[in-house]
């Protein structure tokens, strides 16, 4: 009896059963805990590779593809904890084509503790991160008023401070050639378009007086076309002509060679400035012309607000450089003047000349801006306030500068509103 009851017996097969079934029950439990760390270091390498993407996004334009790659490494280590995985591999790419991209991408292994009992040692992780942003090419067309009153309350010497400063702002936030151009355009009752150009095409000489020691002509002075000492000439241009239907004076328009009311009219200005600097980024050049303004002569902001939108044109007479379809790209003029516009080429001194002349820079900026031009305004401690606020492209984009040292201010804002403007993560 005793043999047949213990072969019958049942009551170790619980222990049985439990045995057989715990490594596979131990490997089910040990699978959720190696795939919870194998999440945890997927989530913090996806976190680290992202973070490492939004860091390089201001330093890629200015690496080689070899240093990326080094650079993006070190990032990434930082920001990854150590420990988490082996064997990690970080990579990264920079492309500027229509907007500029960082893509990037980390692998590394992850061990398994209790999937290696089944003969899983390692788990792989891969991710990826993209950065794209619009990189938009400027350029900034600088109308600066280098009048008489320019001279006082340390004026100029604060506008050329803040223009330096500006310029190093463009200077670096320019990462490739040809990302920021930019012109300077000093005015008075004239724009000084350089001597150089005293063959051209787009210039009108008949009947101007080219005495070098006045602005005015006297008996025996020569005139063009029948005078031919063009050598005297200072640089100096007045308006265009007006039209009743086309307006060449407050135009961009292409001269005629044909049509003298389209060409710019040759006036030996007394007062006449030193010449304008076109579009360039050349910022050696830019700070020479800088270094060169001085304060003489009367007020004539629409002259100077053309001139700087005719710096931004592609066509004759300053042409811009050529724009590379393969980048969008923004147009912007500071404008900044410490007085009322008292004088152009048709009016002559008094509050009926502001009144007009004031009337014509308003169309220039209702122009500029239908065009697309962005335009800011800097008002120097007295002027007329609303002809500028008005020309500027929106409220924000005018200045009010109570004082000398307000210059700087306000062009270090606008800096940042040209640099807003350039890129937009």
């Amino acid at each position: 009896m005793g043999i047949r009851r213990f072969l019958v017996s049942r009551d170790g097969n619980v222990a049985m059963t439990f045995a057989v079934c715990l490594v596979p029950l131990l490997v089910g439990v040990g699978a959720a805990v190696d795939y919870a760390r194998l999440a945890d270091a997927r989530e913090l390498m996806q976190h680290s590779l992202d973070a490492t993407v939004l860091a390089l996004s201001s330093e890629a334009p200015k690496l080689t593809a070899t240093q990326l790659n080094t650079r993006a490494g070190e990032v990434f280590n930082v920001n990854f904890p150590s420990g988490k995985a082996s064997s990690l591999s970080v990579s990264a790419t920079f492309t500027q084509t229509n907007g500029a991209v960082i893509a990037a991408s980390a692998s590394g292994t992850v061990p398994m503790t209790f999937l290696n009992l089944i003969g899983v040692s390692s788990q792989t992780l891969a991710v990826q991160s993209k950065s794209a942003w619009s990189s938009k090419r400027l350029r900034v067309a600088l109308a600066l008023d280098n009048t008489g009153s320019m001279a006082y309350s340390g004026k100029l010497s604060a506008l050329k401070t803040a223009t330096n400063n500006l310029l190093d702002q463009l200077q670096s936030q320019s990462t490739t050639s040809g990302d920021i151009y930019v012109s300077i355009i000093p005015f008075n009752r004239d724009v000084n378009v350089g001597t150089g150009n005293k063959d051209a095409s787009w210039l009108y000489w008949n009947g101007t007086c080219v005495n070098p020691s006045s602005s005015t002509c006297n008996v025996g002075d020569k005139l063009y076309p029948y005078g031919t000492d063009k050598s005297r000439w200072n640089g100096c241009v007045g308006d265009r002509e007006k039209d009743p239907n086309l307006n060449y004076d407050i135009s961009v328009s292409v001269p005629d060679p044909n049509n003298y009311k389209t060409k710019f009219f040759v006036d030996q200005y007394g007062s006449c400035l030193s010449a304008l600097t076109p579009m360039t980024n050349n910022w050696n050049s830019l700070k020479a012309a800088v270094t060169a303004m001085t304060s003489k002569g009367s007020t004539n902001q629409t002259i100077g607000l053309v001139w700087a939108w005719q710096s931004l044109q592609l066509t004759s007479p300053i042409a811009a450089p050529a724009k590379d379809s393969n980048y969008e790209y923004q147009d912007a003029i500071i404008l900044l003047s410490d007085g009322d516009n008292t004088e152009n080429r048709f009016d002559g001194n008094g509050s009926a000349s502001s009144s007009a002349v004031d009337d014509r820079m308003s169309k220039v900026c209702t122009a500029a801006k239908a065009a697309g031009v962005t335009i800011y305004t800097v008002l120097v401690i007295s002027g007329n306030a609303s002809v500028l606020r008005n020309c500027a492209s929106s409220p924000d984009d005018y200045f009010n500068a109570s004082s000398a040292s307000g210059i700087i201010t306000a062009f270090g804002a606008i800096g940042d509103k040209l640099s807003a403007l350039r890129i937009a993560q």
